[in-house]
């Protein structure tokens, strides 16, 4: 059973790295701040540390084990590398703390899965951030997929045309390393490789070619061949090397009724929607479409509603630690896949 937190009582939470990421939380938290009490942070960086302490009147903390000896906490919220993701996770449910991690949940298949034993057994919540589930557009697109009008769908697009030069890279000693961010796929298209699961179904197949042209460990660029359970095929391509920015992040559903892209820098914008029957929300579809110049997308402050209904015992999540290890698992069988040259079956062997 699941520890709740009543009503009455506002939801204390620290933050767990403030760089870039971090915004969007501390955003979220103010949007909700009649349910939420941000009463720490944590950061490695002194003067990182500091700016935020008096910009949000919080005590801050170097070390995540003081923050958590120190403080009554009901909910940490993880923004730090993804390679030490688990360890954290694992710490703070020890003290009995619920946790909120970025994605991807863990950079290494088993990591991902003590991630979720460790907060089972301690009885605390595991959620896994995949705020672009709820971007409009998609929510349209999930909509049409789970009312069948697509009939079957034969065949899936995926592009994620994004720059990163090398200067991204530099800005900290942990971008670009396979032991603590991983590359293309695994960090800046991680939400992309969700959409393949939730929506399309379980993946059986993967096939992968990765490169790197940027002085870094992990891959810039790759393509991804997959086949899923239902007999669809398709390919995601990702590349961080776009001239001179941020091109487009597109999905395309090509099904035996209906055709759907949608395109714009970060799926943003629906730019074929066709189906062989009608929907009341066909006529309104251009509603959906919004600009933005922030590859996140807006969908950080919904994603903190699921998570205050859960605690407070009135919602199931959306998007647990069991939901970010089926994004996981695709991305490990990618990279496994385009190390040993490979096809690569799933579910994983563990």
């Amino acid at each position: 059973m699941k520890r709740l937190i009543s009503k009455d009582k506002r939801i204390r939470l620290a933050i767990v790295g403030c760089g870039r990421i971090s915004a969007n939380h501390f955003n979220s938290i103010e949007k909700y701040k009649s349910h939420l009490d941000l009463v720490s942070i944590c950061d490695h960086n002194p003067l990182v540390l500091s700016h935020y302490e008096k910009q949000y009147a919080v005590k801050g903390y170097l070390l995540l084990e003081e923050l958590l000896e120190k403080e009554s906490l009901d909910l940490i919220v993880i923004c730090t590398p993804s390679g030490i993701h688990s360890e954290q996770t694992i710490l703070a449910a020890s003290y009995g703390v619920h946790v909120m991690t970025e994605k991807p949940m863990a950079t290494k298949w088993q990591d991902g899965v003590d991630m979720v034993k460790a907060c089972d057994e301690a009885g605390v919540r595991l959620f896994v951030v995949k705020q672009n589930r709820k971007n409009s557009t998609l929510q349209l697109l999930k909509r049409a997929i789970d009312e069948k009008r697509f009939g079957k769908i034969h065949m899936v697009n995926i592009n994620v045309f994004w720059t990163r030069p090398q200067e991204y890279y530099d800005q900290a000693e942990w971008r670009g390393t396979l032991e603590l961010d991983g590359g293309a796929f695994m960090n800046q298209a991680s939400h992309y490789v969700d959409l393949l699961d939730w929506l399309i179904g379980p993946v059986d197949k993967v096939q992968a070619m990765l490169s790197t042209f940027r002085d870094i460990e992990a891959e810039d660029t790759g393509v991804l061949n997959v086949r899923w359970h239902n007999g669809a095929v398709g390919s995601m391509s990702v590349t961080m090397l776009t001239y001179p920015s941020n091109l487009e992040g597109s999905i395309t559903i090509l099904g035996e009724k209906g055709t759907v892209k949608i395109g714009g820098v970060a799926v943003n914008d629906i730019q074929h929607w066709e189906f062989d029957d009608l929907a009341d929300y066909d006529s309104v579809i251009q509603d959906a479409n919004y600009q933005t110049t922030s590859v996140y997308g807006f969908g950080h402050p919904l994603y903190y509603k699921n998570v205050i209904e859960v605690l407070r015992g009135e919602s199931d999540p959306e998007t647990d630690g069991r939901e970010g290890l089926k994004t996981l698992e695709i991305l490990i069988a990618a990279y496994l896949s385009a190390k040993d040259n490979k096809t690569i079956s799933l579910p994983l062997q563990y």
